[in-house]
């Protein structure tokens, strides 16, 4: 169970009017794998380096319970080719329950969509490496992600679309 309870900041910081702005708050609540797939059509020995076709993909609900708390899902999908065959097919939606406090209205986006997803994507790193070596491969290790750009991509993609960013 997690304490909800925020832990308060002995040294807010100060405006130049002497008051005390509350700081913008992310709290982490809780965090699972959602959905976890693993296909490995045949294991046969492939004496050539194998393509890896990788899909990532963020998305960012409000909470039902509202208080500020949105669930932030990552998704990572995984198809390994090699020689013409499928290796393997590796599907992962991980995702995170944060409380956003004091956060301004054109800050959500950003922190939902690059912080939250930063945050957890070495989680979901490690499980997609471990169910790949699971599986009998070598541990897939995805490279780091620019999580700025992938949001930068998908603002574009909804502004030429016509729809809000948050999925």
């Amino acid at each position: 169970m997690t304490d909800t309870s925020a832990p308060g900041n002995p040294n807010p910081p100060q405006d130049p009017n002497g008051e005390k702005p509350a700081a913008p708050i992310m709290r982490v609540l809780g965090q699972y794998v959602k959905d976890l797939s693993f296909e490995n059509p045949g294991h046969a020995p492939v004496q050539s380096q194998p393509n890896i076709d990788l899909g990532i993909d963020v998305g960012a609900t409000p909470h039902a319970d509202g208080n500020g708390l949105f669930e932030v899902s990552l998704k990572l999908s995984a198809k390994a080719l090699a020689d013409g065959k499928v290796m393997f097919i590796s599907e992962l939606d991980y995702a995170g329950l944060f409380q956003l406090q004091n956060v301004a209205q054109d800050q959500l986006e950003p922190m939902l969509l690059i912080e939250a997803p930063r945050l957890l994507f070495p989680f979901a790193r490690r499980i997609i490496a471990e169910i790949t070596r699971e599986g009998g491969f070598p541990p897939l290790l995805i490279d780091p992600v620019d999580f700025v750009a992938l949001y930068q991509a998908q603002v574009r993609r909804a502004n030429a679309a016509g729809t809000p960013t948050q999925q």
